[in-house]
């Protein structure tokens, strides 16, 4: 049995780059009330960069009940913007893991930077796995080899596509 509050920390530019593979989009809203539903989910967060010229994304997660953490994003010699938030997921997971604010987490994303997370809430029996955005193939052996239960978005796509 899943315990009712349990938090999901979702590595947005995972998922994002996961969906891009996948060649479809998510609907949030389906998404977020799925999270709900299938994993007791109370809270959930995305993490990523901010660049201004998303406003209107950003606006648009928080109506569909996702709490955004932003990291302050800074551009290579390309133009390129990089917002990597995998420390700031862990450290906040931690955080909340010792104020006791969830019960079990689920983590939103395909990147193996992760795995001592996962490892550490297993071996506390706070985990309740993982949501990987890309496919089994595309899945880091380094989460797979924490023996953690993998959920597949593809798998959802029938209920969360938009």
């Amino acid at each position: 049995m899943i315990k009712k509050n349990n938090y999901a920390f979702i590595d947005g530019a995972n998922l994002h780059q996961g969906m891009n593979y996948l060649g479809w989009e998510i609907d949030y809203k389906k998404l977020r009330v799925w999270l709900t539903d299938k994993f007791n989910i109370t809270i959930a967060y995305i993490f990523l960069g901010n660049i201004p010229k998303y406003g209107k994304l950003y606006a648009y997660l928080q109506e569909c009940g996702f709490i955004l953490i932003f990291k302050e994003v800074v551009y290579d010699n390309t133009g390129k913007p990089k917002g990597n938030c995998d420390a700031d997921l862990v450290l906040k997971a931690t955080q909340d893991f010792y104020n006791k604010s969830y019960d079990n987490m689920l983590l939103v994303s395909s990147d193996g930077d992760y795995s001592s997370l996962i490892s550490f809430l297993l071996s506390e029996k706070r985990l309740v796995g993982i949501l990987s955005p890309a496919n089994e193939k595309k899945c880091s052996i380094l989460l797979k080899r924490t023996g953690s239960k993998i959920y597949y978005i593809s798998d959802q796509k029938n209920i969360i596509k938009k």
